[in-house]
């Protein structure tokens, strides 16, 4: 009998990318019920971050706010998920990552910084 590995709900067979939108979408749920004028903002994954000659290193992710992109009137968060995936060494180090990453962003947005925002940024 031949079928798939594993049945589709099954971890195994999400796939990387969908996994790492997952630990986006953990870390903006997480963040929204402490902050819930996070529901108004888009949380978003793009693989690389569009090329800059303005900026020397490689961002992890970036706050996109309403009207300067001519996208819409929600603000956006992006986080780049190659730069993350090639800084973190496994599962439990990128979720880390993503979720301090988000929190950042979060902090830039609501002008705080990220220890108000999540007293838990910077631990392990």
């Amino acid at each position: 009998m031949r079928g798939p590995l594993a049945p589709p709900q099954v971890p195994l067979s999400v796939s990387r990318s969908d996994a790492f939108d997952d630990l986006v979408r953990d870390a903006a749920e997480r963040l929204e019920r402490r902050w819930p004028q996070l529901a108004e903002v888009e949380f978003a994954v793009q693989d690389v971050p569009p090329p800059s000659p303005d900026i020397d290193s490689v961002p992890l992710g970036q706050l996109i706010t309403a009207g300067a992109s001519g996208r819409g009137p929600r603000n956006r968060i992006v986080v780049y998920r190659r730069p993350v995936e090639i800084r973190a060494k496994g599962r439990d180090e990128r979720a880390l990552l993503v979720h301090e990453v988000v929190v950042e962003q979060v902090a830039e947005l609501l002008g705080l910084s990220p220890e108000n925002v999540d007293p838990r940024y910077g631990e392990e």
